[in-house]
């Protein structure tokens, strides 16, 4: 699913409940993903009920391998992002494999 997908689902509900237009719902759509990208920025945690926890961890420097010639390189710290689903999320995913 692409954010062009997502604003366009967001559309159709918009549409059913009012008179919005595609445009707004890019707008909500942009919207939500900057808030949380400027929240992740700042370090902290991003929880959605139902759907899961978006952190953002700190990762030390440190020693890798370069795979096609062995030779030893460091890995520079960084800030990396995890999401760890919730348990509604995870039993939703595993009722629609069934």
């Amino acid at each position: 699913m692409t954010k062009a997908d997502i604003i366009e689902f967001v559309y159709e509900k918009l549409r059913a409940v009012g008179s919005y237009s595609k445009r707004d719902a890019a707008e909500i759509v942009e919207s939500v993903f900057e808030t949380m990208k400027d929240t992740l920025g700042e370090g902290e945690k991003i929880k959605i009920s139902g759907f899961g926890n978006f952190v953002v961890r700190q990762k030390k420097e440190r020693v890798g391998r370069n795979p096609q010639t062995g030779d030893q390189i460091m890995i520079s710290a960084r800030r990396v992002l995890t999401f760890k689903p919730s348990q509604v999320l995870k039993n939703a995913l595993n009722e629609e494999g069934a």
